[in-house]
């Protein structure tokens, strides 16, 4: 699988009675088998709030790749997408338990995702070969 792209958007209100300013979208965006696909997370916005104790990262932006400032809502996706290898087949997840926001996270190996940011803004994507690579495999 080739990541070619992970981006995440603060949703603002197109008309007054909508709550799009209470979520996020992260969008990771992949080729495999030949065919470009795009996976769109919507979650909501708090839980991004909660990222110091559901992963490693302290603040928003989280870490850098390269010259590019990376939030917590351009990883999402992408950590759906790892934790769950059957999101392939799917175009949009949506996350309103916190529990589930979590269990994104749970497991994955935090020090190889910069890596692979890094190497979607130096080269314009990035090989994953096996999402089992970016999950803590038991000793």
């Amino acid at each position: 699988m080739l990541i070619k792209q992970c981006i995440g958007y603060e949703l603002e209100k197109e008309k007054s009675n909508t709550s799009e300013d209470f979520f996020n979208r992260s969008e990771v965006t992949f080729v495999e088998d030949g065919k470009e696909k795009t996976l769109h997370v919507l979650y909501v916005r708090y839980f991004d709030e909660l990222a110091g104790s559901i992963t490693p990262f302290e603040q928003d932006p989280i870490f850098k790749a390269g010259t590019k400032d990376v939030y917590m809502r351009d990883l999402v996706a992408l950590a759906a997408l790892l934790k769950n290898p059957g999101y392939r087949h799917r175009k949009r997840v949506y996350i309103n338990e916190q529990r589930e926001f979590a269990d994104i996270f749970k497991g994955l190996d935090y020090s190889k995702i910069p890596g692979v940011l890094e190497g979607i803004e130096q080269k314009g994507s990035f090989e994953v070969r096996s999402p089992l690579d970016y999950i803590v495999q038991p000793v």
